[in-house]
């Protein structure tokens, strides 16, 4: 049985989105602290605007403007897939946390596209 969608927080977009956003705060708190104001912050930015962006375009109520923020979380999946292949290029991760990671990601983007051409 489908649940009606009242809120962006139904989304499974965003509820995805709000746990990638602690994954990568949990995994940065183990950066150097030198990246802090550097891979540590990008990474943050990205991640929290990945749920951010769906949540204000599910506010827009027109499908154009919440298609134009859908696009912008594509834009930060794509922001953060590169900042955590940069990351384990550094060594500040393991290839297998690269990998999972990778795959949350894919999933979302998966997501967004799925929900872009419903709009």
């Amino acid at each position: 049985m489908d649940k009606k969608i009242k809120t962006y927080r139904d989304l499974d977009i965003w509820k995805a989105g709000i746990e990638l956003v602690k994954d990568i705060y949990r995994l940065t708190d183990k950066f150097p602290r030198q990246e802090m104001y550097g891979i540590v912050s990008q990474m943050r930015r990205s991640a929290i605007s990945i749920p951010s962006n769906v949540a204000e375009g599910f506010k827009r109520y027109h499908n154009k403007e919440h298609g134009r923020f859908l696009y912008v979380t594509l834009g930060s999946c794509a922001e953060l897939e590169t900042q955590i292949t940069i990351a384990k290029e550094l060594k500040y991760i393991q290839e297998d946390k690269e990998i999972t990671l990778l795959e949350k990601l894919d999933r979302i983007g998966r997501m967004i596209t799925n929900l872009l051409k419903k709009l």
